[in-house]
């Protein structure tokens, strides 16, 4: 019968030789496991640190790019306001005191602003009456806008091509030399289109600036007008400032600022100092002179590779360091965040004397087990198979054999082989549990910790939208406590200025789980706050949506700057009224509205009457009180919906809507002549205006914006024909009028070009013998398919074109030519020509008819000029200074149609006139009016008393030929003796006048 073996267990013995064997093995792998996990969470932790630095500084740079996209924003909006204010447009406000220029030694002129906010600089050799105006219309408008800008800015100046600056605060107009150059710098050249052809605001290097003593980067905004570059607007920010917006620094992370041509801009080594004394000695702060080589070989990395975004590491004191940096694209800067990598790993020390200890437990207690299995399961076996075994081989033949089972071995293998897996998936199960815990709660920790010291005010909801979550800086930014967020609806935070928004988030929400855009959230005991809200949702693994989150940064600052800058660009800044761009705007939404059928509205366009001649009377001050008066009684008179605007100038339009019939808008024409027409004071002075409007209804009249406005033009112009201060409705005749104008416009140009027009004469007659004494030049038009066009339709289109000067200078070059070829025949030779009022007041005029006279050789005496009162009454020095300069060529001087204009007799003694010409309205009714009788004599004896010679106009019958000798009265011109005949007929006329019976 088989019995137990004795038990032997020896230091050599079987048993304990495995056991330690397989005791050390498993030592020995759980060590190398052990090893290997912490090497595996070493570099996961450390690249989860480098997400979280480099997310840390995504959302600086984030924040950053917002503060440089509106810096951008505000100088591209203050250069609108500055290129329209003083390049595109008359300035819509006034300087009452004219600035002080003072001139000094060195070449420049120089004005300082009355209130001390700025100042001007020009060199003296480019001082010009336009800068002179400029100079004050800048001032006046660097005092609106500086306040505003010097919040945002450093400063803020206009430089233009000729070295022209207005800048405040005025230190860097008045202290620099006079022949410092402006328009010479990098940052004014890299604005010009060569180099700047997308015409982009343009951020300059930093630099050291000797005026204000500061590290400073330049904004600059070019101006164009007609696509000529005139100059810049530009704004420096000084470099610490900026820095500032970069809020990272401590024990833990450290910034380094540098930009892109390798310049250090901020460090922790760098202080103030550093920057004083590198930028007195004109020094680049290289970071070769303040940080490690390290770290000079990590920033000269990111310069060269320049991708927006660059990791690294790097060692600094026997420290190793992560680095992130990201390139700010607006100003070539790159900002990198560094900390210590032994902070990263700290947190594993203690987790690897955890891990060593639960290992060397482990084989201890694998070791114990397998001893304890191969006892009962192998070596027992085997010693009772050696014993047997022994005892067989001394011949103890009967001992009984261990009984042979195949299973055993394998079903202990098997078993050994079952618990291996299980303690396996045991521990590694545990192990995962607790790497998961770790990341979760250091990830929520983190995102914690985020949200709650954000600057944004965050919103986290359930997916219902219902608020779980608000954090401090939403509470701080609306004054409400937390309980009066939670378990509220997401959009209850919105405003009640804003339900109509409010609709279309909720529909964004529900369609595409997103929104974003600017929008007011209620605040507690104060306005609403503006802030640019953005909605996402949180997704699980799987894509379900648990939760959104709402973030909300505060704009109110920049929507107010904003509010200002429209204010200046869509407001008229003298009167409060919309300006010619807001208006335009306005008209095109009225338009949109009514296109879609259910919207009907009037455009009003008119000037004021008067206004040109009170400007000109009592000054430009007293115009512009005038504006403001007939502003204020527009707006008191007129609907709050009603959009009225000036246009600039005089001119004013008036949108008003809901106007289906001409009724209504004539009542409001009506309305607007009668309050216009009540006095209004000025100073001392109490004067009447008056409007003439044009009126186009839309969408009957077009449903086009330019056309539109081309009807109410027409319909003004006509008011204004009809006798001025009465308003007319648009029609279909006066688009044809104005088409034939168009019409005779360009056939007129054309005509020109082709010769078509010719002149005529008509004799001026001695009715005493029936002599010629001279004749009067009339331009005359035969159109080779209209046939004859009166002058009285195309002279206006002429003098309206300005194709007048190039006509009048033909038509004296004739005359003068035809008058050469009389004297040259022995007859008589005066010659009238008429002028227009362009053609008086052209520059050209005296030497053009000095060169006229020498070329044709004519006697200058025999050369007539006409001129009607009207031409003469406006600018009465002007023109007298003009007239005796044509005096001094020998030309006679006549005054055409006396009578009819703005006869005033002390102007006409000291105009050097030689002749008088009666106009045909008082000689055509002779003798059945005894007024117009009574008028003509008392013209012709106010002429022979101030020695003039007297011409009479439109005779046409006997009659009058017989009351103008009785009246001492001899020249005279009208159909009665001859109609104007081309030169070819002359010698008929002399023949037919031969053949008249002379007046007794």
């Amino acid at each position: 019968m088989y019995r137990r073996p004795p038990s032997r267990f020896g230091i050599n013995s079987l048993s304990v030789k495995l056991s330690l064997l397989i005791s050390g093995i498993c030592l020995v792998a759980g060590i190398c496991a052990a090893a290997l996990m912490l090497k595996s969470e070493e570099k996961q932790l450390v690249f989860e640190e480098h997400e979280v630095l480099k997310q840390s500084n995504e959302l600086l740079i984030n924040q950053f790019n917002n503060l440089i996209a509106t810096k951008v924003k505000i100088a591209e909006q203050a250069n609108i306001v500055v290129s329209e204010q003083l390049f595109e447009g008359q300035l819509s406000f006034k300087n009452n005191n004219a600035p002080t220029m003072q001139v000094t030694n060195d070449g420049s002129v120089r004005s300082a602003s009355a209130d001390g906010l700025s100042a001007a600089f020009i060199p003296e050799n480019a001082y010009s009456p336009f800068y002179k105006q400029l100079i004050a219309d800048s001032e006046s408008l660097w005092k609106v806008i500086s306040p505003t800008l010097i919040q945002d800015f450093y400063n803020f100046y206009l430089i233009t091509k000729d070295n022209f600056i207005r800048v405040a605060p005025p230190n860097w107009a008045l202290n620099v030399p006079g022949d410092y150059t402006f328009n010479q710098s990098k940052s004014f050249n890299y604005a010009k289109s060569l180099t700047n052809p997308q015409r982009e605001p343009l951020w300059s290097r930093v630099y050291y600036d000797g005026v204000w003593n500061k590290w400073v980067v330049s904004l600059i905004v070019p101006i164009y007008k007609n696509d000529e570059f005139l100059g810049v607007t530009g704004s420096d920010i000084s470099l610490d400032s900026l820095i500032s917006q970069l809020p990272v620094g401590g024990k833990e992370k450290h910034l380094v600022v540098f930009d892109k041509q390798g310049q250090l801009l901020a460090h922790p080594n760098l202080g103030a100092d550093s920057y004083a004394q590198y930028g007195e000695a004109g020094k680049k702060l290289l970071p070769g002179d303040f940080i490690s080589p390290e770290l000079k070989r990590v920033i000269d990395n990111a310069g060269q590779i320049q991708l927006p975004e660059y990791a690294d590491s790097f060692s600094l004191n026997g420290e190793d360091y992560i680095i992130n940096i990201h390139k700010v694209e607006g100003v070539n800067w790159y900002v990198g965040v560094y900390k210590k990598r032994s902070s990263t790993l700290s947190a594993l020390k203690d987790l690897k004397l955890k891990f060593f200890g639960l290992f060397i437990l482990y084989a201890i207690l694998v070791a114990l087990l397998l001893h304890q299995a191969l006892y009962q399961l192998v070596l027992r076996r085997l010693h009772s198979l050696v014993y047997a075994v022994t005892n067989f081989g001394k011949g103890q033949l009967e001992i009984d054999f261990p009984k042979e089972n195949k299973d055993e071995i394998g079903t202990l293998n098997g078993s050994f082989k079952d618990m291996t897996i299980e303690i396996r998936k045991l521990i590694d199960g545990l192990n995962q549990r607790i790497i998961e815990k770790e990341i979760a709660e250091k990830a929520a920790n983190r995102l914690s910790k985020a949200v709650a010291f954000s600057g944004t005010g965050v919103v986290i909801t359930d997916e219902n939208f219902v608020i779980e979550y608000v954090n401090p800086k939403m509470l701080e930014m609306t004054d409400f406590a937390e309980s009066d967020f939670l378990r509220q609806p997401l959009l209850t935070i919105i405003a009640n200025e804003m339900t109509m928004l409010v609709e279309d988030i909720d529909i964004d929400l529900r369609n595409r789980n997103y929104w974003r855009g600017d929008t007011l959230i209620e605040a507690q005991n104060k306005p609403p706050i503006w802030v640019s809200l953005s909605v996402s949702p949180i997704r699980e693994d799987g894509g379900k949506i648990t939760s959104y989150v709402a973030s909300a940064q505060d704009i109110s600052f920049v929507k107010e700057s904003q509010r200002k800058m429209e204010q200046l660009a869509y407001f008229d800044t003298l009167t409060g009224l919309a300006n010619r761009t807001f208006f335009r705007m306005q008209l095109r939404k009225s338009m949109a509205l009514a296109e879609r059928g259910r919207y009907s509205f009037a455009l009003f366009y008119f000037d004021l009457d008067e206004f040109k001649r009170i400007n000109d009377t009592l000054g430009h001050d007293a115009g512009d009180q005038l504006l403001v008066e007939v502003a204020t009684r527009l707006k008191q008179r007129l609907r709050a919906e009603d959009t009225i605007a000036r246009l600039g100038g005089d001119e004013f339009a008036v949108l008003l809507s809901g106007i289906e019939h001409q009724k209504e808008a004539s009542e409001v024409a009506d309305t607007i002549q009668k309050t216009l027409n009540q006095p209004i004071k000025l100073g001392s002075n109490e004067v009447i205006v008056s409007a003439s409007i044009g009126i186009t209804l839309a969408p009957f009249d077009s449903l086009e914006e330019d056309q539109l406005l081309k009807h109410a033009d027409l319909a003004m112009y006509e008011a204004k024909a009809k006798g001025r201060n009465t308003f007319h409705f648009y029609s279909q005749d006066l688009n044809a009028a104005a088409n034939e104008r168009l019409f005779l416009e360009n056939e007129l140009r054309h005509a020109i070009k082709e010769k078509q027009l010719t002149l005529h004469y008509q004799p001026q007659v001695d009715c005493r013998d029936n002599s010629v004494v001279g004749y009067e030049a009339l331009l005359r038009w035969f159109h080779p398919t209209q046939g004859f066009i009166p002058p009285t339709k195309f002279i206006p289109i002429a003098e309206a074109t300005g194709l007048i000067v190039e006509l009048g200078k033909w038509v004296l070059q004739q005359a003068c030519e035809f008058t050469k070829r009389l004297e040259q025949q022995g007859r008589a030779s005066n010659m009238s020509i008429n002028l227009s009022a362009r053609q008086f007041k052209d520059a050209s005029l005296v030497p053009m008819l000095k060169k006229i006279i020498i070329e044709t050789q004519i006697n200058a005496k025999s050369l007539h000029l006409e001129l009607t009162e009207s031409m003469l009454m406006g600018n009465v020095e002007a023109a007298i200074d003009q007239l005796h300069q044509l005096k001094k060529l020998g030309i006679s001087i006549s005054i055409d149609d006396f009578g009819t204009g703005y006869s005033s007799l002390s102007y006409l003694k000291r105009f050097p006139v030689d002749i008088l010409k009666i106009d045909r309205s008082f000689v055509k009714d002779i003798p059945e009016d005894d007024n117009d009788m009574e008028i003509t004599a008392a013209i012709i004896a106010m002429a022979q008393k101030l020695k003039l010679d007297v011409v009479a106009e439109g005779v046409e019958t006997i009659e009058q030929v017989e009351f103008l000798q009785n009246n001492n009265c001899f020249i005279v011109q009208g159909y009665y003796f001859s109609k104007p005949v081309a030169e070819a007929d002359i010698p008929v006329l002399f023949d037919q006048l031969a053949a008249l019976k002379v007046p007794e």
